[in-house]
Formats: C-alpha cells, structure tokens, sequence
C-alpha cells in the first residue's frame, strides 16, 4: 500500500497544471477514505490524512520553488544578454546600442568566380601577423565596397561610386537580432535598430554576393566618389514569377529592417 500511495504522490509532483494536480489530489483523498475506512478504525485514517497533507504541502512548496526559480533564471539571463548587429552605410550606431568600432564595408571582388559571399565591416586601423609584402602565390583578396544607385533617386542616387561604411554595434538586454526583408517596421515584440533598402550584388557578375540591409539615410566613406569596383552594392528589385505579385510590384526596389528581441 505504501509503494501505491508513493507512486500517485510522485505523478501528482510531476503533473504540469495546478487543475490537473488538484485533481489527482482529490482522487487520492477520496481513495484513502473511501477504500481505508472499512478496513481501518476512524483514527488510523485519520492520522494517514495528515500525514498525506503534509506530504502534499510539502511537494507544492517545492515544486513553486523552482518554478520561481526558473522564472529568476530566464529572466536574469534577458538582462545579462547582449546582441552584435553590423549597421551597413552608416558610421555610427543607433541612440541604444554601444559602438564597438567604425569601419569600412568590403569583400571579394565582384568579377571573381571564386568570391566570397559575406561582406566584411573592416576596421580603421588594422593589426598584422605575419606578413609578406606584394601579391604573390595563391591567396584571396579583399576590396573597399562602393554604393552602385545611379538609377535610383533622392539621396541613395547621389551615393553613386562612393565608399561604403559600415558600424559594429552592441545592444544589450536583447537575445536575438533579425533582418527582416520588405520591412519598414518590426513585427510586435520586436525593437527597430535601423530600417533602410535591401542590397546585393549584380545578377550577372561572376562573384557570389548576399542580401544586406543598407541604412536609409547612408554615410560615405570617403569625399568625393571614384570608381574603383571591388564588392558592389546594388538596389534589390522584385522579380514576379514564382514571387507572388500582388502583394509585390514587379521592379519595385525593396526595403529592410534590423530588428531585436528580449
């Protein structure tokens, strides 16, 4: 009868719900007076009763414990979490977010069959191992980006051939940071770190190339624009076929957002 009585109690500790806990509760209760009474004097069961809600009482208390401190946990690691998010064509970071450095966006060239496909944030003052000056033996290269929006208008149109800039930033008590493509806006639970125009490289070059999410209102680099190539950034257009239109335009340039969560 007692390994009976201890496995309903370790269901009851291991039921989810308080309902469902409750219920099991009152079973075995009904059990214990129901079935014992015949066969147990008035004192007995009595005695057992007792001894069955203490147990109980007991079991809650620990069972609320660690629910508090799980809730603890999870909440103590939101507050220690941290994300880092590069922001594409801008110098600087958002009012909420901490600047880990500055730099220059770059990678392959946009002629190499043998491209990489993620662009780089490079910093502005670089740190050398061992080197060897010149071009020689079989390497990869990396390059400056340059904005390629001569036909598009307003601001982005006057980027043309300029240098692309790039900011390394760190915002804290956030998990997760998510760009999210056709956006203006974060989906609800969600915080805005920038919003801007979705960028990639030219259909028809040779290199591999990524969607990136460019600022809306992007820095230079540098004074003045010079074509020089390298990794190049282009407006991204819808394209209907197997993308379904509506909701898209066809040729119409597409937006971005980089958004974070707790």
């Amino acid at each position: 009868m007692r390994m009976e009585l201890a496995i309903m109690l370790v269901l009851i500790a291991a039921t989810p719900t308080k309902t469902n806990a409750e219920s099991c509760k009152n079973m075995l209760q009904g059990y214990l007076t129901g079935q014992l009474s015949s066969a147990l004097g008035a004192y007995q069961v009595d005695a057992l009763r007792r001894e069955f809600k203490s147990f109980t009482d007991v079991v809650e208390k620990s069972i609320k414990e660690l629910r508090e401190n799980m809730n603890s946990t999870v909440k103590s690691h939101t507050v220690n979490s941290s994300v880092v998010y590069t922001r594409w064509g801008k110098k600087t970071c958002p009012s909420n977010a901490e600047l880990v450095h500055s730099g220059f966006a770059g990678g392959s060239h946009c002629s190499h069959k043998g491209a990489t496909v993620e662009p780089l944030c490079l910093p502005r003052n670089p740190e050398w191992g061992m080197y060897t000056d010149g071009h020689e033996g079989y390497k990869a290269y990396v390059y400056g980006a340059e904005y390629e929006t001569e036909s598009f208008k307003g601001n982005i149109q006057t980027l043309h051939d300029h240098d692309v800039p790039c900011a390394v930033c760190l915002v804290r008590q956030r998990s997760v940071v998510q760009m999210f493509p056709a956006r203006r806006s974060c989906y609800k639970g969600w915080k805005l770190e920038y919003h801007g125009y979705l960028m990639a490289g030219y259909h028809n070059h040779d290199a591999g190339t990524t969607y990136t999410c460019v600022d809306s209102h992007p820095d230079t680099s540098h004074v003045g624009a010079t074509s020089k190539d390298g990794k190049l950034f282009y407006m991204v257009e819808a394209a209907c076929g197997s993308l379904k239109c509506p909701p898209y335009i066809a040729g119409r340039e597409l937006v971005c957002a980089v958004c974070s969560k707790q």
